[in-house]
């Protein structure tokens, strides 16, 4: 590891148009080879090029994406745009598809689209994916087998030709300005320090939205929920 630039060899990677290089980095994140996380990759990778841009995580460059499965871990570890770092938006669209920004609010949006890739997909890796993936019903034999041809099909993806798998539009959006932050407070019933903005009073004293009985947001598999502390 560079410890001056912790992400010199995504840089070098993306300077030399190595996808494979980027998708085998994504998979320390990711923990698998998948379709999604290279089809994230290969988008990512097309609008740093597009914009010109890197990323030190200081959001400079801001990402929104459109989904929350594997797609977005690629995204997120080409162009550095993190929800640690402030510089990923989500929006629970069900969409393949993200945009990078630069703080001017010029972008690159990109869909991907299936129609080629799902040609390249053998049956035996649909009916995998159904019976491992979607029933949860595979064998340990069956889910070692999607994982190889996963792993084919997804270096395989990062091969087809760009314009045959994305669609890439310049757009312009509004940015967020930079991060608030905020002052922390003790929660006066579990005694854990919460962001102001997210504690509650409760007889005249802060608290957590945990302790507080209070509403909360929950980003989990299947998106964006509202739930309630009991």
């Amino acid at each position: 590891m560079n410890k001056g630039n912790p992400r010199q060899e995504i840089e070098n990677a993306l300077i030399a148009n190595d996808l494979h290089r980027l998708l085998e980095i994504t998979g320390l994140l990711h923990g698998h080879y998948c379709p999604g996380s290279a089809m994230g990759v290969k988008a990512a990778s097309k609008a740093v090029h597009e914009l010109n841009v890197t990323s030190k995580g200081m959001e400079e460059v801001i990402a929104i994406v459109e989904t929350n499965n594997c797609f977005s871990d690629g995204v997120q570890m080409v162009t550095g745009c993190s929800f640690g770092n402030n510089a990923m938006i989500y929006r629970d669209y069900g969409k393949m598809a993200f945009t990078l920004a630069k703080r001017t609010g010029e972008g690159i949006r990109i869909v991907a689209i299936s129609d080629r890739s799902r040609k390249e997909r053998s049956s035996e890796m649909d009916e995998l994916w159904q019976k491992v993936v979607v029933e949860r019903s595979g064998s340990e034999a069956e889910s070692e087998q999607l994982t190889r041809l996963w792993k084919d099909y997804s270096f395989r993806v990062l091969d087809i030709p760009d314009e045959e798998i994305l669609d890439i539009k310049k757009v312009n959006v509004s940015v967020p300005a930079y991060a608030q932050i905020f002052t922390s407070v003790q929660c006066s019933i579990c005694g854990e320090t919460v962001m102001e903005p997210r504690s509650r009073m409760k007889e005249g004293k802060p608290v957590c939205l945990s302790c507080s009985g209070h509403e909360y947001y929950q980003l989990a598999g299947d998106g964006i929920s509202t739930m309630i502390n009991k």
